[in-house]
């Protein structure tokens, strides 16, 4: 009769310590599926912001700029790696230049002068805001930005505002700033800068 009992309880502890095995492993199972997948979230997050070029056409503010980067067939330049920093005009900014300046400017015999005031616009590597005032307050309240069409733009803090002072003098307004993207970052501007 002991034996039996011995052998009974002997069972019970051996299907308890199975069941407790088993149930441990599924637990790490599910605790590792759950990390996988929150990884794969977290990816497929990053991955979620496009290049600069999609971050654009994903903005109903910069379709002039959108069909001017098109023209100019910037759009593998500004999706490449970078990364770069835009000074982008939005739409209302491309509409204070001179009636028929767009229309000429996006024509295919004019390109190459699209295409440089477009680089004007663009400056190699990236600058979030904080960088860029942080810039203007160690350079003495000006901060000269070197372009990728080779031009320099005048960044200076006015009312707390970053204004940029193009090279004929004119300024544009940042508006919006840090707009991030996978190859870099936009500021949007009010008004489009000119070189010489």
């Amino acid at each position: 009769m002991k034996i039996k009992k011995f052998i009974t309880l002997l069972l019970m502890v051996s299907l308890v310590t199975a069941y407790s095995c088993v149930n441990s492993k599924e637990k790490k199972e599910a605790e590792v599926e759950t990390e996988i997948e929150m990884e794969t979230q977290e990816e497929e997050e990053i991955e979620e912001v496009g290049t600069i070029v999609d971050v654009a056409v994903s903005n109903d503010n910069f379709t002039t700029l959108v069909a001017a980067v098109k023209a100019a067939d910037l759009v593998g330049t500004l999706s490449s790696e970078g990364p770069f920093t835009v000074f982008a005009p939005v739409n209302a900014a491309f509409e204070k230049l001179p009636e028929g300046t767009i229309e000429t400017l996006l024509k295919p015999e004019n390109k190459e002068m699209l295409t440089a005031v477009l680089t004007y616009h663009v400056v190699s590597g990236e600058f979030n805001a904080e960088a860029v005032i942080g810039a203007i307050n160690d350079n003495n309240g000006k901060f000269e930005i070197k372009t990728v069409q080779g031009e320099m733009l005048t960044a200076s803090l006015v009312d707390g505002k970053v204004i940029l002072t193009d090279a004929t003098g004119n300024t544009a307004t940042v508006v919006m700033t840090d707009i991030e993207a996978s190859n870099g970052i936009i500021h949007a501007i009010d008004t489009v800068v000119m070189s010489k």
